[in-house]
């Protein structure tokens, strides 16, 4: 049987197919002039947000991912011989040490421990300071006598007062170091701890921008007071730009810069005795790209360190899980293998360099044997 044949279609129903953009017989877009008109314009747009929502991806994404290879490369091979203790090595201790909170039992048991390490000094949470630079001495009324018990029981272990306070650099409340009344109640307040009996000071000052020139004039006038009571000038420091100015752009994107830039750490450096990187909360998923990490932040502050002052690289002996912070891939043994990689490539013989444990009242026993094990021997 022969199929139908289509219907022939008028001149006045071309006319109307072509004003409802329908094909005059097939379907295809109607035509003019030879020309083919296209799609109404608001079918273009998903497509070029698409596009452009893509190209911001690749744009964030390959630094990130060209990052994190780099470290995870930084964090391979084999640290070299003798990256072990140099005896220098410090633990942060919280303030039940010298509130009436920890015994005599414990302090001995704390000893104890301290023989199997590397430990030289002990930062006790002494503060905070108020916001206007002053520290009542109601915060530490059992310290003479904690620090008398650590004398005897651990004998060259030395007890510093560990001091800090939020800076208003973020918000609108905190100490203010642009403050001259401020700063010299800072160093009122050193001369007051070490009256009693403390071997030193030890300073914890954050959010602290890179290139604080108000920081830099509170550590001459601290260093003064300590170098005159002959004990150490300490403090905690903000980790160094992974890349160049990074501070500056994550500053810009989050108001919170968080690295210092490494010339800026280097003038901490050269006024304090003792600094300690808070290597910590870096943001890393990975305990290979945590330790790569590690590695790098120790080369990089080897490099503007003083022979001459203590670096210390702290190591996670806390277990949170929050932002910038995964228990599972920032580990102590990550961070110990991390920080000999960064020693072994960059100044294995340097003899005033360390290791700093944070903290004391969240550590496990795998904490205590990955130090032991991987930094001790």
């Amino acid at each position: 049987m022969d199929q139908p044949t289509a219907e022939p279609v008028t001149d006045a129903e071309n006319a109307e197919n072509a004003e409802n953009g329908k094909g005059v017989e097939s379907g295809e877009p109607a035509t003019g002039e030879g020309t083919s008109v296209g799609p109404p314009a608001r079918r273009r747009w998903p497509r070029r947000l698409r596009r452009t929502a893509l190209a911001l991806v690749l744009v964030l994404l390959v630094p990130l991912l060209a990052a994190e290879t780099a470290l995870r490369l930084n964090y391979t091979g084999d640290p070299a011989k003798g990256t072990y203790t140099r005896n220098r090595d410090a633990i942060w201790l919280g303030h039940a040490w010298i509130d009436g909170r920890k015994t005599d039992t414990d302090v001995t048991a704390l000893a104890e421990r301290l023989k199997k390490t590397g430990i030289h000094d002990l930062y006790v949470h002494a503060g905070p300071l108020e916001h206007d630079g002053t520290l009542p001495k109601s915060a530490y009324p059992k310290a003479r006598r904690f620090i008398g018990a650590v004398h005897r029981a651990a004998p060259g272990v030395r007890v510093q007062a560990w001091l800090g306070d939020v800076l208003a650099t973020e918000g609108p409340v905190g100490l203010r170091l642009d403050r001259a009344a401020t700063r010299a109640a800072v160093v009122a307040s050193t001369r007051q701890i070490l009256a009693a009996g403390f071997d030193g000071a030890h300073f914890d000052l954050e959010p602290l921008h890179s290139g604080d020139r108000h920081y830099l004039a509170l550590l001459d006038a601290l260093h003064k007071v300590t170098a005159a009571a002959g004990v150490p000038l300490s403090v905690a420091a903000h980790q160094i730009d992974p890349l160049p100015a990074f501070h500056s752009v994550w500053g810009t994107l989050t108001g919170h810069p968080k690295w210092w830039s490494q010339a800026y750490f280097g003038q901490v450096a050269r006024r304090v005795d003792q600094i300690a990187v808070m290597s910590y909360d870096t943001m890393q998923p990975l305990q290979s790209l945590y330790g790569g990490y590690v590695a790098e932040q120790t080369s990089l502050a080897l490099e503007v360190t003083p022979k001459s002052t203590d670096l210390l690289m702290g190591l996670p002996f806390f277990h949170e899980n929050r932002f910038g912070h995964w228990a599972h891939a920032e580990t102590a043994s990550a961070a110990i293998h991390g920080v000999r990689l960064g020693l072994s490539r960059t100044d294995p013989g340097r003899a005033h360099f360390g290791v700093a444990l944070y903290v004391d009242f969240a550590a496990t026993e795998k904490d205590w044997r990955a130090y032991q094990d991987g930094w001790v021997r």
